[in-house]
């Protein structure tokens, strides 16, 4: 990138919890090694809201959602972002109720219908913390919406911490995590300005694009139409 010792990476980070525990302790150790400028989400504080299911992100548009302009401030973040870092601690082996509720708003931009260009230029983290066990199944709550959003770097960090207070985490833990953190770190900003897709996100595109040739919904087939994807264009050129 052009000026790249100047360009400011803008970092927004998405918290599951409102406390400031473990898994957010972590997230804000790897957001303050990147430097930049960070903004951050509390979930549910700053977005709590249930999707209901009527379907008009998909068919009318994105706007006609209930909940949009609450959602607005922090979908008008993550498009203005570099990197994207959601946090999650285990709950049930799974995101918390307000990370799935929130990540819920946006299946209008998985790739089957309305991705977002910039998402395949961005690099996306996905942080857990447990006090035992899930951190898999949790990782991959999250990391399956930020590919299915065609995020074209995906990074996935998390670890049992055997605690359930970040001031409980052992002093050798949490050296581990401040290695990985810094390790983890130079990776993304090394990427900064030259980020493209891999291979499964430019094939699950392609599927996607044989479907909308096909016809899907008139909103998408509208937009797919308006970004030139059914002809030669692609969003990561």
């Amino acid at each position: 990138m052009e000026n790249e010792s100047k360009y400011t990476l803008k970092v927004v980070l998405i918290h599951g919890q409102n406390h400031t525990g473990s898994t957010c302790h972590i997230a804000r150790e790897l957001a303050d090694k990147l430097g930049g400028e960070t903004t951050e989400f509390f979930l549910p504080r700053d977005f709590g809201a249930f999707c209901v299911g009527c379907c008009r992100c998909l068919y009318e548009s994105e706007n006609a959602c209930p909940h949009a302009a609450k959602l607005a401030p922090i979908v008008k973040a993550i498009d203005e972002a570099d990197v994207l870092i959601l946090a999650s601690p285990v709950y049930v082996y799974h995101v918390t109720g307000a990370m799935k509720a929130f990540l819920d708003h946006f299946a209008y931009r998985w790739m089957i219908h309305r991705p977002d260009p910039s998402m395949f230029r961005k690099q996306g983290v996905c942080i857990c913390t447990a006090a035992g066990a899930g951190v898999k199944s949790t990782l991959k709550d999250m990391a399956d919406s930020l590919f299915f959003w065609g995020v074209g770097k995906i990074y996935q960090y998390g670890l049992p911490v055997h605690a359930t207070r970040w001031n409980k985490v052992s002093e050798k833990k949490r050296a581990a995590i401040d290695r990985s953190t810094t390790k983890l770190a130079k990776k993304i900003l090394a990427a900064r300005g030259h980020v493209r897709p891999g291979l499964k996100t430019k094939g699950m595109f392609l599927v996607m694009r044989m479907i909308q040739k096909r016809g899907f919904t008139e909103t998408d087939g509208a937009y797919w139409q308006k970004m030139g994807w059914l002809g030669k264009k692609r969003p990561w050129k």
